[in-house]
């Protein structure tokens, strides 16, 4: 059977233990990631996630 596009991505991302997801942010927030991603080099995902982590440790401390 022929697989779509969209399913063989499906698969993919779960392998890979991912999902999508989609949030509405301020414009100065998603430009402030765009800018970190290029000048860091890294993915506005990981950007995201970096954040995450750090606001999650940040939380443990207090």
């Amino acid at each position: 059977m022929i697989q779509s596009a969209s399913d063989i991505q499906k698969r993919s991302d779960e392998k890979r233990g991912m999902k999508p997801k989609t949030y509405k942010l301020h414009l100065n927030t998603i430009d402030r990631i765009e800018l970190l991603a290029s000048h860091s080099g890294i993915s506005q995902a990981a950007i995201i996630a970096n954040a995450i982590d750090i606001y999650e440790q940040s939380l443990k401390q207090q």
